[in-house]
Parts: structure tokens; C-alpha cells; sequence
């Protein structure tokens, strides 16, 4: 079987499990808001999804979405989920003999996107306690040029959890000026962090920033979120974008109901995230050999180390599933660091929790000197 096959039919059987805890993809497993359903509801009722949406997506999403971001003078293209998105920018804006500059960790599609797209793909090792876990504007000045087509920065980092702070974003910004770069700023986990810092101010006019609707409003099986920059840029983006017959109806609606509602609901989910974070901590702190290099997050998932343990993340991560719990080897994220870690989501009911932290140190027990080779995706 090849490999899309394998990897096609390992998350069906993923999906298809009703029991299974989703504690690996960032998901939010929290429940929506009743607005939210209930303008998915409606818009089936009245039959909106027989006609296409705007190309751009519906004018007061659009509206909503720089609000949100408070990105004034900027706007909008409403697209099917962040990775379009970005699949979109790197194969528009990358090609031979062009280089995209990003961090390991870091998420790693874009630099798939861009390396078949005949890109040369440079990546700035941050899995260091020295630098914070975070992008140095100097780390970056030297490995740009004037080959240099995009900076691709996920920030709050994932899997990391780590935020860059607003002094040094500006010298990124500077650093992406001074070599004509665009400068991609994926800030999908923002609505978790603590202190977070939009790139775009410092750099209008070629700084793209991704929004989400997948992991704070928990519509990720709906496919929904924004490309957001100055009117010049998407302008061009916008000629041949993928979804130029619009977004999902019933997404978007679902998403601007969740803007609406997001100060009554959302802070009840970042509390019950930062509790659940505490409580993965306190069993951490306990299990000789496992500690969290990052805490708390400023995304919804915490990196737990287990090389310390002598432990290999991938056995971790087959035997938890087979107690219906899904969590992610640190490879899917890195091959230099991968088998550092495992990391798990956050914005999941209490009782996951409860039960992951239950399951762990029996776990790690019954790894111990276990070698998975299963391929896990």
C-alpha cells in the first residue's frame, strides 16, 4: 500500500473509533456555543448551500475576522481551512531557485508545499531552552538573502507553545524588509497565548497572516479560516485562488456566529485548557524522566519530553490509542527533535484528561524498552 493510502486509511480508522479521546491534532473538543449550531441549522433550513458564497467570502465574516485581529487598513479572503491558505501562498509565491526560511519545530506543510514547488527549504533549530524555544530575529538575519521568498513563522509555535515577544517581532519584520521577503505569520494558536504580537503593523505590506477557525472555535472537520494582509496583496492572490467560488456556506456561518458569541463562550474554554494543562503538569512533574520544556502553553497542547525516560514517543503513542486516546509523536513535527517528545492536546473535555493522566504512568511502564514501527502519520 503507498504511502497517501496508508496514511488515508490510518485516520479513518481513527475517525470511525466513536470512543476515541482527540488528544493529538489540537482539535477543540469543548461544546460549541448553542449560536453556533443553531446557525448551522438555519442555514440548512433555508437551502443556502445550493448556491455558491462570494469569492471572497461572505462581506461581514470578512469584516468580523479583521476586527477580531484588529488589524485596521487590512483585509480578508475567507478560504477552506489555514492550509489552503498556505498552500495557496507557497506555490503562488515560491519556486526554483527561491528559499523558505522557517523554524524546527515548527508545522510542517508549508515547507512541503514550498519544497514541491522547486523551493530550497531552510529551517532554524529553536528546540533549545538557550533561545527560549523561540525565533531570535539574529537566527533569522543569517539565514536570509536575497533568494529568500518566504519566512514562514507559526507563532504561538506548534508544537512548542511558545510565543516570540513583540521586541523581537518587530526585528523579524525588519529582517524580512531588508530582503524583500514575505513574511507569513500563522497565528492560529493565538487565542490561547497570553501575550501575543501581529506581525502585520510592522511590516504591512508583505506580511500574510493566517487566521483559524479550527482550534479556538473548534470547527476543524468545517473547514473554515482567513489569508489576511494589505488590499495590494491579496488582490494578486486573489486571481487565481483556489476557492474562487467560495467558501462553505455553512461554514462561514457557523464562524461568524462564533465571533459573535466569543466573549460569553471562549473564556470558559481557555480556563478549562490552562486547568487541564496544570493537571497533565502535576502528573508530569512526577514521572522520573518526563517534563514539560514549555509551561504553560500558549497553544491548546502541552510537549511532554520522554527522552529522559529512555522512552520512544512512538510506543507511547500506539499504546495509548489502544486505550482510545490519541496523542502525537514529536516526529510529525520534526525529525531532528522528534524523539524528544509526545505532544497532547488541551481544549478536550476534563474527564480526557482525567484519564490520559491516569493511563500515563502505567504507560510508560509498559514501553519500556518497546520499539513501535507501525507507521503513525
Amino acid at each position: 500500500m503507498s504511502d497517501f493510502e496508508a496514511r488515508n486509511k490510518y485516520f479513518d480508522s481513527l475517525f470511525a473509533n466513536r470512543d476515541l479521546r482527540w488528544m493529538g491534532q489540537n482539535t477543540n473538543h469543548i461544546p460549541l456555543p448553542a449560536a453556533v449550531r443553531q446557525a448551522i441549522e438555519e442555514s440548512v433550513a433555508a437551502d443556502e448551500f445550493r448556491a455558491y458564497a462570494p469569492p471572497l467570502g461572505f462581506e461581514e465574516l470578512r469584516a468580523a475576522i479583521i476586527d477580531d485581529l484588529g488589524l485596521k487598513g487590512a483585509t480578508a479572503i475567507v478560504t477552506d481551512g489555514g492550509i489552503e491558505a498556505l498552500y495557496h501562498v507557497c506555490h503562488s509565491e515560491t519556486g526554483p531557485g527561491g528559499t523558505f526560511v522557517t523554524t524546527d519545530p515548527g508545522w510542517k506543510w508549508p515547507a512541503l508545499f514550498s519544497r514541491a514547488a522547486g523551493a530550497e527549504i531552510i529551517e532554524i533549530p529553536i528546540y533549545d531552552e538557550a533561545c527560549g524555544y523561540h525565533l531570535w530575529a539574529d537566527q533569522l538575519a543569517e539565514k536570509v538573502d536575497n533568494r529568500t521568498r518566504i519566512i514562514y513563522l507559526v507563532d504561538p509555535n506548534n508544537p512548542l507553545g511558545t510565543c516570540v515577544p513583540k521586541d523581537e517581532i518587530k526585528k523579524i519584520a525588519q529582517v524580512a524588509r531588508s530582503c524583500g521577503a514575505i513574511l507569513v505569520h500563522d497565528c492560529t494558536y493565538r487565542h490561547f497565548a497570553d501575550d501575543h504580537t501581529l506581525a502585520w503593523p510592522y511590516y504591512p505590506e508583505k506580511t500574510l497572516t493566517i487566521y483559524s477557525f479550527s482550534k479556538w472555535l473548534g470547527l476543524a472537520g468545517l473547514r473554515v479560516a482567513a489569508l489576511v494582509g494589505s488590499p495590494e496583496m491579496l488582490a494578486a492572490l486573489s486571481r487565481a485562488a483556489p476557492n474562487n467560488l467560495g467558501s462553505n456556506v455553512l461554514s462561514q456561518r457557523a464562524a461568524l456566529a462564533g465571533l459573535r458569541s466569543k466573549s460569553e463562550w471562549f473564556p470558559t474554554v481557555q480556563q478549562t485548557q490552562r486547568s487541564n494543562q496544570a493537571t497533565i503538569k502535576a502528573v508530569v512533574d512526577k514521572l522520573p524522566g518526563f517534563r514539560l520544556p514549555v509551561y504553560p502553553s500558549n497553544g491548546n497542547f502541552l510537549v511532554v519530553e520522554c527522552i529522559d525516560a529512555g522512552l520512544q514517543p512512538e510506543a507511547i503513542v500506539a499504546e495509548m490509542q489502544r486505550h482510545n486516546i490519541m496523542v502525537r509523536q514529536g516526529a510529525y513535527h520534526t525529525a531532528r527533535f522528534g524523539h524528544r517528545f509526545i505532544k497532547v492536546s488541551t481544549t478536550v473535555p476534563t474527564e480526557w484528561v482525567t484519564e490520559f493522566c491516569k493511563l500515563l504512568p502505567a504507560v510508560a511502564h509498559q514501553v519500556r524498552g518497546r520499539k513501535e514501527n507501525a507507521a503513525l502519520f
